[in-house]
């Protein structure tokens, strides 16, 4: 039955998909969601940097300018902890990734037969 089933990948030149497949193609969605995530935090940074230079702007209002320089501290910090929090979930996602990439090496190699290769002597019983 193996023998048909490797006959047939080999007739597709495919490879076998690992066991593992799903934990690998969740792992490649959350590096997508953290992509976006980040992306948000820019985009809302960018937003109150906007609205704070409007502010800063505005010269009949000039008791709210203290509004406009809080939005743009508001800015820097989405903006730090956007990309704190893209670097550490990415450090993360590294070391799973690692993790189940060498499951799979490991499953896909296969175990070594009873007869002997050239050059070596064969196993004493």
């Amino acid at each position: 039955m193996k023998r048909n089933v490797k006959q047939l990948f080999r007739f597709f030149r495919t490879k076998p998909v690992p066991v593992n497949t799903n934990e690998i193609l969740a792992l490649e969605r959350t590096k997508l969601a953290n992509e976006r995530t980040l992306l948000a935090y820019i985009r809302a940074s960018l937003y109150l940097l906007l609205g704070g230079l409007a502010l800063l702007q505005l010269n009949d209002f000039q008791n709210i300018h203290w509004l406009g320089y809080v939005a743009l501290v508001v800015c820097v910090l989405f903006l730090a902890v956007g990309i704190f929090r893209f670097i550490l979930l990415n450090r993360r996602l590294y070391k799973w990734n690692r993790i189940l990439f060498s499951d799979t090496i490991s499953e896909s190699v296969e175990p070594e037969t009873d007869t002997p290769q050239k050059g070596k002597p064969p196993k004493p019983d």
